[in-house]
């Protein structure tokens, strides 16, 4: 059984735009998620699900893999949809990008 953890990750959240790279001692938001979420023993793989070209290079110089998704998507739960839809997992769970100190 293959499980991933999807992270939704997008530039334009109307309080603070662009805050999925902004650097929380020195490393980006979606970064600091990706690392805390990657000590989950049975998260077989994490993914951010992104709409935007900057969070995705951010992301994919840290070597983690970026689902590209349509920016007229409604909501995070839509990109770990589309997500989903590219791979050939078993469970798929959708991770808030804003929760860097999750454990």
């Amino acid at each position: 059984m293959r499980t991933i953890g999807v992270i939704p990750s997008r530039w334009g959240s109307t309080r603070f735009p662009g805050k999925s790279i902004y650097p929380i001692l020195g490393r980006p938001l979606v970064c600091r998620v990706v690392e805390a979420v990657s000590r989950a023993r049975e998260l077989d793989e994490v993914v951010v699900a992104t709409d935007d070209e900057r969070i995705a290079a951010v992301v994919a110089q840290e070597g983690i893999r970026v689902v590209m998704t349509d920016p007229d998507l409604p909501s995070g739960t839509d990109r770990v949809a589309v997500a989903a839809e590219a791979g050939d997992d078993d469970i798929v769970i959708n991770i808030q990008g804003d929760e860097p100190l999750i454990d």
